[in-house]
């Protein structure tokens, strides 16, 4: 789609929020322009993204920084160049620095096991002192219900102790595991 078409279809929708997402929305050729344009309609802007890429510059509201885990990384499906780039460019705490010294932010992880609590607080300490337990979202990774619900209720209790919040994945619960939901 255009420039022009996205903005129209934000028009029809009559959002006061627009969200930019979808793999890495960073690395989409003419991204810039079109944050731009849609903060020139009004609109709080969100970009979600990895924190993988600089902002340099870009209209953003709300910065939704998701860095990936070591629980992200390809199966051995993949070939053996595509997971070590994975590894290696994962985690950038430049990068997501850069991100929230020059945005509002929230930080988004998600937690398959306890064993990934150490990594995001790891994360965390990198960034410094700018980031509050409330910039923090853990959502449970899955996409059946059954898994879902069973890791909800130890990181909720996280969430409570350690002042992050909680992010479930209402589209499974509402909808199931499905595209355009």
């Amino acid at each position: 789609m255009s420039e022009a078409e996205i903005l129209e279809q934000i028009e029809d929708h009559g959002a006061r929020h627009v969200v930019l997402t979808g793999g890495e929305p960073m690395v989409a050729a003419g991204v810039g322009s079109l944050a731009k344009a849609i903060r020139e309609t009004g609109r709080h802007l969100t970009i979600e993204t990895a924190g993988t890429v600089p902002p340099e510059g870009i209209a953003c509201d709300l910065a939704s920084l998701s860095p990936k885990l070591a629980n992200s990384s390809p199966g051995r499906e993949l070939p053996e160049a595509w997971r070590k780039r994975h590894e290696t460019r994962r985690w950038q705490p430049e990068v997501v620095r850069a991100w929230i010294e020059s945005h509002p932010f929230q930080l988004k992880f998600v937690v398959c096991g306890q064993s990934d609590l150490d990594e995001v607080e790891s994360m965390i300490a990198q960034l410094g002192p700018t980031v509050l337990p409330e910039n923090v979202f853990l959502m449970p990774e899955g996409i059946q219900l059954e898994t879902l619900r069973a890791r909800a209720g130890w990181l909720v209790e996280v969430c409570r102790q350690r002042g992050y919040r909680y992010g479930h994945r209402l589209q499974i619960e509402l909808f199931g595991n499905r595209r355009g939901t």
